[in-house]
């Protein structure tokens, strides 16, 4: 273990911001462990459903404000966007090969998941199992991909919107939800917000792979504002208080996104800012970096595959022949929070199997030559940072 985190150290650049690295796996970090809480699956009536504890237990809300971390995933990933592709110029690489290298490490990962899945629900249905559990079960599987298609349209427009100011994407945020919650406008005009909400983040990564970002004023100007407008919207404007979606709520905040969840983020970004500097000096310690490393080889493995451990553990929960509490049961109570919270690192070890099982697909493969390991469909440097 020495000597990995020797080797990665050594391998790492010096330029390299490792604080940027920290921030993208906590981002992916927050967004699984978000799920494992909030998400259950309730076996009763031959089916399997799903359902939400904040839908029984609004005071768990403050849970959402600490694990809905996509701002902070789109803003470093507008940040190394901007940076990749500005270097990328600068070697002569075109555009199609930049955007090929960077779309086949992110599709790679998900073919494999849509593949696995596939024959998952044939061979439930061929079963006998209710289409219900078949659709409830695919659903959580599927519905995570959404931010992988809009993270890929905004690299794929990195060239055009790198230079936008994020001030442009939040007026558009903030006139569609003026016609469609204050003049009684259509509702599909919010899907509208789906690029243009998480074009803020991105735009504002972008600003800081220019050199933006730069002063601990910037960071506490994104936090104060994006927070009180944010408490501003939840007070008096009727936006929910909860950054993730509700179940049976009216209006959800990321479904498509509103007004606040893009204030809400725009706080996020705030508060991240202010940790680069701390993160910085811990991650001048070898094996903290090792760690964060390790994690940025894997992000996109993490990501797909540990709503599949929640469910596995589920799966084999079932064998025991009767509702385990924090697994099968109804999360309408405390005692359901204590559960769930028992049952997180059956989940990590769930999620560990299927890290082993599939992470070929997104560390790609490697040929060796001339006594160096050199990645294939990817320039790169000889170090195990290439994949980071």
């Amino acid at each position: 273990m020495r000597e990995l985190v020797r080797r990665i150290d050594a391998a790492t650049p010096p330029e390299r911001d490792r604080a940027a690295d920290a921030l993208r796996a906590l981002a992916i970090l927050g967004v699984v462990l978000g799920h494992w809480l909030v998400t259950a699956l309730i076996a009763d009536t031959g089916t399997v459903r799903a359902a939400s504890p904040l839908q029984h237990m609004p005071e768990l809300t403050p849970v959402s404000w600490l694990f809905q971390t996509l701002a902070v995933f789109f803003l470093v990933g507008g940040q190394m966007a901007a940076k990749s592709y500005a270097s990328a110029r600068a070697r002569g690489t075109t555009y199609g090969q930049w955007l090929g290298a960077r779309m086949l490490r992110l599709f790679r990962p998900v073919a494999a998941v849509l593949v696995v899945w596939t024959v998952i629900a044939g061979t439930l249905l061929a079963a006998g199992v209710g289409t219900e559990t078949v659709h409830a079960l695919l659903k959580l599987v599927l519905s995570p991909l959404w931010f992988l298609l809009v993270f890929t349209a905004l690299t794929a427009v990195t060239p055009l919107v790198s230079r936008l100011h994020p001030l442009w994407p939040l007026a558009v945020v903030l006139h569609v939800d003026l016609i469609r919650f204050g003049l009684g406008g259509p509702a599909w005009l919010g899907w509208i917000n789906v690029a243009a909400g998480w074009l803020v983040p991105y735009c504002l990564g972008a600003t800081w792979a220019r050199g933006g970002l730069h002063s601990r004023a910037t960071g506490w100007a994104l936090l104060l504002v994006g927070a009180a407008v944010t408490a501003g919207l939840v007070l008096w404007a009727g936006y929910p208080a909860s950054m993730v979606g509700v179940p049976g709520s009216r209006i959800s905040n990321l479904d498509p996104p509103t007004l606040a969840a893009v204030t809400f983020g725009l706080a996020q970004c705030g508060a991240a800012r202010l940790l680069l500097g701390p993160l910085r000096r811990v991650l001048r310690r070898p094996a903290a970096w090792a760690a964060v490393a390790l994690v940025n080889l894997s992000a996109m493995t993490v990501f797909l595959w540990h709503q599949t451990a929640m469910m596995a553990v589920t799966a084999i929960g079932l064998l025991a022949g009767e509702a385990l509490p924090g697994l099968h049961t109804v999360p309408r109570d405390s005692g359901w929070v204590l559960a769930r919270l028992a049952w997180l690192p059956a989940f990590a070890v769930a999620l560990l199997v299927c890290w082993a099982a599939f992470r070929k697909y997104e560390e790609g493969r490697s040929r060796r030559g001339k006594g160096r390991i050199v990645r294939e469909n990817r320039p790169t440097r000889p170090s195990v940072m290439d994949r980071v």
